[in-house]
């Protein structure tokens, strides 16, 4: 069996994703992409397609090596999507082939179900009572929302007490049964961070995600000896060597998103490091089908896996959905706040390709905001 076609699609609203076909033909597909630089990210997928056109698709650590290691300048968020995409394409042809879930070559399941959590907003608070209520309503135990927009690097007392009283409402509607994780956006600085962290601290938050932001992870160790509020980083880091400072840093949870950090090969070993530090993995993806796939098999051969994000109806998601590029809905279908493991061989999910490649001609060019503050300065986002 080789290799025999590597394609790439671009579809809205804001994804792209690879198609790998075999010569006798079996699929596989992946999600490769930088949100706001899918053009970018195709390209790479098309240079390292060059090294997998005619090789033995079920060679997945060896494609991993080469395609991470083979050029002398290495790393960086566009390669390593582009390698995230083309391993989870491998590793669901190699189910395929093996007749069997990703979930068992890893090694076999190690729970029965997965949980999930919805995003909630929380940048502006006016549609935030509702939105908590319907995730409440429609079975989901955690929600996540932003602790604020656009505001000062270190918060004014006004600024600090809005982030407060934002996730107020979500915990009480949630009521102490529940899980609200609550996103930095890495929009303070550390001081700002402290200062916010040190006030939510009574109200729970299952975990405060992006404090800072990841070039600032040096500073990450005072911020978690500053309360006992679980702090989370990682969807802004792609390899277990950046992860490994974190870790020494002291944070509870791993957010790696399979679709940027080397795929499953690399974030099922960087979960294997998060275990050695007693840290749990909660896998980023406001993404598509795919790279919710590749996540929820991960997940259930994890022992160390808290929650998986996922992104029906988040607010990027205007022009398509969740579901909008799948044949079959069940294996995102969330009982409890849940998604339920099944033996379907692969990423366990069925792309509709007539879709996919409908879309992919009118294409997208998505690109996240650019914030300012007041006074005209650059603002995180």
């Amino acid at each position: 069996m080789k290799i025999a076609r590597i394609e790439t699609f671009m579809v809205p609203p804001r994804w792209l994703f690879c198609r790998i076909e075999t010569d006798d033909g079996l699929v596989g597909w992946g999600e490769p992409v930088v949100e706001g630089r899918a053009e970018v990210v195709r390209s790479a997928v098309d240079v390292l397609a060059e090294h997998l056109l005619g090789q033995d698709p079920l060679r997945i650590q060896d494609h991993w090596q080469v395609l991470t290691k083979g050029g002398f300048y290495r790393g960086g968020p566009v390669l390593s999507s582009a390698v995230a995409g083309l391993d989870q394409a491998l590793w669901d042809i190699a189910g395929q082939a093996y007749g069997a879930p990703v979930h068992a070559l890893l090694g076999g399941p190690v729970r029965d179900r997965v949980r999930v959590y919805a995003w909630v907003g929380g940048d502006e608070p006016s549609q935030l009572r509702e939105q908590v209520s319907a995730q409440v309503e429609a079975g989901f135990t955690a929600v996540k929302m932003n602790a604020a927009g656009a505001t000062s690097p270190i918060p004014t007392a006004a600024e600090t007490a809005a982030v407060v009283e934002r996730v107020a409402v979500a915990r009480e509607i949630l009521g102490p049964g529940r899980d609200v994780a609550v996103d930095f956006h890495g929009r303070f600085t550390a001081a700002g961070a402290r200062r916010v962290l040190t006030e939510l601290a009574p109200l729970h938050p299952l975990f405060v995600e992006e404090p800072v932001l990841p070039e600032q992870s040096h500073l990450l160790a005072d911020l978690v000896t500053c309360g006992p509020i679980p702090l989370a980083t990682g969807e802004r880091l792609y390899s277990r060597r950046e992860f490994l400072p974190v870790l020494s840093a002291g944070v509870a949870v791993v957010q790696p998103d399979l679709s940027h950090a080397g795929g499953v090969s690399e974030v099922h070993r960087i979960a294997s490091l998060a275990e050695t530090y007693g840290a749990l993995l909660a896998p980023h993806c406001p993404l598509g089908p795919v790279a919710l796939a590749a996540g929820l098999q991960l997940a259930f051969a994890t022992p160390n896996f808290l929650i998986q994000e996922q992104s029906r109806g988040i607010h990027y998601n205007k022009t398509a959905d969740l579901l909008s590029y799948v044949v079959d809905p069940e294996p995102f279908r969330f009982v409890d706040g849940h998604a339920t493991r099944t033996d379907r061989p692969g990423l366990g999910v069925t792309v509709d390709e007539a879709a996919v490649r409908a879309a992919d001609r009118g294409s997208h060019a998505w690109r996240n905001p650019i914030w300012r503050h007041p006074d005209g300065s650059f603002a995180e986002w």
